[in-house]
């Protein structure tokens, strides 16, 4: 038993993080500026983009990208129903309508010939998820976005390192839309980023993001003179303000060591686990590399005395925090009455959903911890065999 509580997800934060905070407050711009067109280009740089726009979340840069493309109602967006709310709300929240497609239930991602059977005459976008790091197939899902003349989002909110075929997960499609929550691989607290190699999608995010105006803060109160502005879109209230920004600045330096840190992890949980009456996550794909955002474990629950919640709830009383990855979206309240969905309308997804458990892995975990979530984890699962 931990005597203190292990926090899932707690962020790696160094003194060079809270010295880049602390120098941008003393800058006397805190707001959106000078920080925040430097995390784009930063950004823009790792990824290999060629466009990018700093947002306050990914939830805001999903949805800014749905109304950059046109996305409107009447229209319908497939997307994967094991995600955060954040990727089906804001195909709600641009008027359309969210289909969603079933799962590899080892994998949790998309299948591609899930996609191809959800198409109608009233598709206008697909959003793939990579998820907990994993690419999707974008071989697959791109030959069939374009084959139908159909916009391709990709969601990656935990797949900041994530490349596929050499390629930087976010490139594939028209937009790719990031999160720097406190939980990511990197963070701001608050934050998240829109690529893309269009100028124009870029440039309408951009626009939407700040109400619509024309020029920011930065661009009218700067040293460069003032400018006005006028309001040519109906937008939003987005922006990343440079304390956040500088965070981000100061995180993204060590985004390959903190990756090589949690795949050292990885391997040690694997390792552990190997024997366990559960599955540990599948090695990654040929020619990809894996984000490591979040180690999943599916518990063989026909092997177990206990359900998956109970098996939560015995880390937590062992003072090991944990997550789930999710509740499948047709099982929500809201997407199952709003869409009439029954729980076998995607046994894939209810499969994963009901089995699924996060485990801790950060930078920021010492072997100390590992060592604790390891023991848990043993003891728990031996204890509980049938």
């Amino acid at each position: 038993m931990r005597k203190n509580f292990l926090i899932f997800g707690a962020p790696q934060i160094t003194e060079e993080d809270l010295q880049a905070v602390i120098d941008t407050f003393k800058s006397g711009w805190i707001g959106t500026g000078p920080q925040a067109a430097e995390l784009e280009r930063a950004f823009r740089r790792y990824k290999g983009a060629s466009h990018a726009a700093a947002l306050s979340s990914c939830t805001a840069a999903l949805h800014l990208a749905m109304l950059a493309l046109g996305i409107q109602p009447g229209d319908e967006v497939i997307t994967s129903p094991m995600t955060f709310c954040a990727t089906a709300n804001a195909i709600v929240h641009a008027g359309a309508r969210p289909v969603f497609a079933d799962i590899d239930p080892r994998t949790g991602l998309i299948d591609p010939t899930e996609i191809e059977k959800k198409i109608t005459p009233k598709t206008r976008a697909i959003i793939p998820i990579h998820l907990s790091g994993r690419p999707c197939d974008m071989d697959a899902i791109l030959a069939v976005a374009r084959s139908r003349n159909i916009y391709l989002v990709e969601d990656c909110a935990h797949a900041i390192e994530t490349t596929y075929h050499a390629r930087h997960a976010g490139t594939f499609g028209d937009a790719g839309c990031f999160s720097f929550y406190v939980t990511k691989n990197m963070t701001a607290i608050e934050g998240g980023m829109a690529i893309s190699q269009k100028a124009e999608i870029v440039e309408k995010i951009k626009t939407l993001a700040l109400h619509g105006m024309t020029a920011d803060a930065w661009n009218r109160f700067s040293d460069a003179g003032y400018k006005h502005y006028e309001v040519s879109d109906l937008g939003y209230k987005n922006n990343l303000p440079d304390v956040h920004a500088a965070l981000a600045l100061s995180q993204l330096k060590r985004i390959e060591s903190n990756l090589a840190r949690r795949e050292a992890l990885w391997g040690r949980y694997d390792e552990a686990f190997e024997n366990l009456p559960c599955f540990t996550p599948p090695p990654p794909e040929k020619e990809t590399r894996h984000a490591r955002h979040l180690y999943t474990l599916l518990l063989d629950i026909d092997s177990l005395a206990i359900s998956r919640d109970q098996f939560l709830d015995e880390l937590h009383r062992r003072n090991i925090g944990c997550g789930v990855h999710y509740l499948s979206l047709h099982l929500h309240r809201y997407y199952r009455e709003a869409y009439h969905l029954q729980p076998n309308d995607y046994p894939n997804a209810l499969w994963h959903s009901d089995r699924t458990v996060s485990l801790p892995l950060s930078a920021a975990l010492s072997d100390q911890d590992a060592g604790d979530v390891v023991e848990a984890v043993q003891d728990i699962l031996n204890r509980a065999k049938k």
